[in-house]
């Protein structure tokens, strides 16, 4: 499998009214299911969270996260003044948490099938 090159992609408003999160959606809403955070957090934990294959640049990221706040997926959980600049707090809504909730599901139920399918047991793709 060869590594990706990092993309930029900005989630569009359509994705969130489909069954199937895109993925860097799937990764902002995954940054904030255990904290609130702010801007460049969520860019760095996406950038994490997917081995750097997903960059969210500053425009597409508070863009995403405007249609992500207008959706009620996530929140802004406080505003802050750091070294003279405000910075917004975002946290994951309850319709977001319950949205991530079943965009895991549906994953993990594709994996399971996969792993089936293919013969692979569970034991050989724990890691050792």
């Amino acid at each position: 499998m060869s590594k990706q090159e990092p993309h930029e992609h900005e989630p569009h408003e359509h994705e969130l009214r489909e069954h199937e999160l895109r993925e860097p959606t799937l990764l902002m809403l995954t940054a904030l299911a255990d904290a609130p955070r702010h801007g460049y957090a969520i860019a760095q934990e996406v950038k994490g969270l997917s081995g750097g294959r997903v960059v969210l640049r500053t425009g597409t990221l508070y863009g995403a996260l405007e249609r992500l706040l207008k959706d009620g997926l996530i929140a802004v959980e406080r505003e802050e003044v750091v070294t003279g600049r405000a910075r917004k707090v975002y946290a994951l809504a309850e319709p977001g948490r319950r949205r991530l909730a079943a965009e895991a599901e549906r994953m993990a139920a594709t994996a399971r099938e996969a792993t089936r399918r293919l013969g692979i047991s569970a034991a050989a793709t724990a890691p050792a």
